[in-house]
């Protein structure tokens, strides 16, 4: 039985060699471009090009998308290799359907100079901005979820394109750093003229150090304000400070009104505000229900003394006059 497959497969292997000596892929070529034409058949081979790609680009896409499951990836980091992984094929699908369609190498090479030079000449600033992109996919200096400043503008980083980056404004319309629901489109060509901040670079640093001033007054108990203080900050932090095992701490000066006491603590960086109001209704209640504490501000005081002595110069003092000097003074 062995023998009879040994003999079918060098059957099938001569009558495969055989076809490939008889030159049936030129025959075939052949026959096309006397039926269709040559234009026809190039516009032929670069749909079926397409669409073999298309089908290789999704059997692929899952493949990656679920070895990056596996290997614990975040979704923003699927999203921005799925995105950077959709304009390779492109890139090579655009370079397959001009040999398609030109019929040689020498050809598509003298049109992919010739659209180089166009675009390099005529689309300077795009050119730019994909290279600009392809530098925040492989450097990644922020990524999808991460909220930046850019050329002064705050916002979350929701989509990273070849030519934008759209940001979800923060702030803008309202004071603090609220969402907007506005949305910003960064050219991606001002990347590498701007400087660019990023709240948290990586998964590990994600918190940021946030502060609340208080301004306590000279006559509260500065031990029980501290106390008070740290206590507020720990408990809308705890999870924060169970992870990190840092602590907040306060940092003090005076002022003239009385002491500023600056409440330090690490923050999550697109919660701040929600943390730092939490916090702030805390140390307000604290105060309230408390006899020794009370906040400082700008104000004036006037303070009255009862004296038993006269508080007018001698000069000014009345002295009562003698019964026997009185017609005297008239």
């Amino acid at each position: 039985m062995n023998d009879s497959l040994e003999v079918a497969q060098d059957s099938l292997q001569a009558a495969a060699s055989q076809t490939v000596s008889n030159g049936y892929p030129e025959r075939i070529q052949e026959m096309l471009v006397n039926a269709l034409g040559e234009s026809m058949t190039g516009i032929l081979y670069a749909v079926i090009t397409i669409l073999a790609l298309m089908v290789l680009y999704r059997i692929s896409k899952n493949l990656v998308i679920r070895a990056m499951k596996e290997k614990h990836r975040s979704d923003a980091q699927v999203l921005q290799f799925t995105t950077m992984w959709k304009y390779a094929f492109l890139l090579t699908g655009i370079v397959f359907v001009i040999v398609s369609m030109s019929g040689s190498l020498a050809a598509m090479g003298l049109t992919v100079a010739f659209l180089g030079m166009v675009l390099g000449w005529s689309l300077q600033r795009p050119v730019t901005g994909v290279a600009a992109w392809l530098m925040v996919m492989i450097k990644r200096p922020f990524k999808i979820g991460d909220r930046i400043i850019i050329m002064g503008v705050r916002g979350d980083v929701l989509d990273i394109s070849p030519t934008h980056v759209l940001l979800g404004e923060v702030g803008g319309t309202v004071g603090g750093e609220e969402s907007s629901n506005r949305g910003i489109l960064i050219p991606n060509a001002v990347l590498f003229d701007q400087m660019v901040i990023n709240y948290a670079v990586s998964k590990e640093t994600k918190y940021i150090l946030d502060e609340v001033p208080v301004r306590v007054s000279y006559d509260s108990d500065y031990q029980l304000a501290e106390s008070t203080l740290i206590a507020c900050a720990r408990e809308s932090t705890k999870e924060i400070v169970e992870e990190l095992g840092r602590e907040p701490e306060v940092r003090a000066e005076f002022f003239d009104s009385g002491v500023l006491m600056r409440l330090r603590y690490q923050s999550i960086a697109v919660e701040r505000q929600k943390i730092s109001t939490a916090i702030v209704a805390k140390i307000v209640n604290a105060f309230s229900n408390s006899d020794r504490l009370g906040f400082a501000y700008p104000h004036s005081a006037v303070e009255y003394k009862i004296s038993e002595e006269a508080s007018l110069p001698p000069v000014f003092r009345y002295v009562p006059l003698e019964p026997g000097n009185q017609g005297d003074s008239k």
